[in-house]
């Protein structure tokens, strides 16, 4: 998982966004030169904004993409669902670029430009989502995951990772502790002689070296007296990758695990002090965010009010009282997308499944 300002993204993920970025990219050169020639080609580059128009291309490719949820892990493993949004996206990208080209034609590629090169990226893209999907399939590339403990937080923890194979993490074993509760045998460390081991945590060193683990993830609830800690270290000394599961759990699904946070967690937590520059830099974000959206979109506005308009009566805009930072209200304007009347019996309620 690579860690991107907040958000945990998994690795393959972020490698898959952009190697297609690349192709996205390359295909539209590849058309260019084909098309013109290098001359030709050269003076569109270099004299005709013609990287900035490629530019304008992928940014409405990626998006697509994005809110297609062809990057979602949900589909990412699903051939047939990832064939069905990829037409869906390649739809919608044809549509959106022919809106904006009739908005600001100096954008244009030319049209035998953008054919050839709109053909060239959906081939290659198939393509590499096909190889993507078998390669990402395969257990030789994802590292072996071994899950210590018992908890409320293994199960769930194991059902996300066996799920998602994005992640590159294989789920080879599950040592659970309450089949050792209450047993003091000891054993001897064959590593470390004159040591020993509770049954526990023998069953810890056995299973690495018998199923060549490359990372623990512990989900003990209760850690107090049963933690191996001198043999985990030791493990980490070796190269092996000791995680605590509730980060795991939060790096994968963006959620925390609330039935295993305890009060420790909650006080050594990294998440409660913003800083004066990260509340500087998240409002100019959104500022120019908003305007550069709001320019991409001014093209569909119209289209999207007449929508409205015949789709059921009432005003454009949506109005309604939001509760905003330190519970600021303030009133929120959007493009109505249901029925005026839609909440008038019941009153404001909270979205359903």
């Amino acid at each position: 998982m690579i860690r991107l300002l907040h958000p945990h993204f998994p690795a393959r993920t972020l490698f898959l966004a952009v190697s297609e970025i690349c192709l996205v990219v390359a295909g539209f050169l590849i058309s260019i030169f084909v098309r013109l020639g290098t001359d030709e080609a050269s003076i569109l580059l270099e004299y005709e904004q013609g990287f900035v128009k490629i530019l304008v291309v992928l940014a409405v490719f990626i998006v697509c993409m994005y809110y297609f949820d062809l990057y979602a892990s949900s589909t990412i493993s699903n051939g047939r669902e990832i064939f069905v949004r990829m037409v869906q996206a390649l739809g919608t990208q044809s549509v959106i670029l022919a809106l904006f080209y009739y908005a600001y034609p100096h954008f244009r590629l030319g049209r035998g430009i953008f054919i050839l090169g709109f053909s060239l990226v959906a081939v290659m893209l198939f393509l590499w989502r096909r190889l993507f999907l078998m390669l990402n399939l395969l257990p030789q590339f994802a590292q072996r995951t071994l899950i210590f403990g018992d908890g409320p937080l293994a199960d769930s923890l194991s059902r996300e990772l066996t799920g998602r194979p994005e992640l590159g993490l294989n789920v080879v074993g599950h040592i659970l502790e309450t089949n050792y509760e209450g047993d003091p045998t000891v054993l001897e460390n064959s590593d470390r002689p004159g040591k020993t081991l509770s049954v526990l945590e023998d069953s810890l060193s056995y299973a690495v070296k018998t199923l060549r683990v490359n990372r623990i993830v512990v989900t003990m609830s209760d850690r107090r007296g049963k933690l191996p800690v001198e043999l985990l270290l030791s493990l980490k000394s070796r190269g092996i990758i000791i995680q605590d599961g509730p980060d795991v759990y939060e790096a994968v699904t963006g959620k925390l695990p609330v039935d295993a946070l305890d009060l420790a967690w909650l006080l050594f937590s990294p998440g409660f002090h913003v800083s004066k520059f990260l509340l500087i830099y998240k409002r100019l974000a959104s500022l120019i965010v908003s305007v550069v959206g709001l320019v991409f979109s001014l093209p569909l506005l119209p289209f999207v009010a007449l929508a409205v308009k015949l789709s059921s009566p009432g005003p454009l805009l949506y109005k309604q009282k939001r509760a905003g930072c330190n519970g600021v209200i303030f009133d929120c304007y959007k493009v109505r997308t249901m029925r005026a009347d839609a909440e008038a019996d019941s009153g404001p309620t909270w979205a359903t499944d």
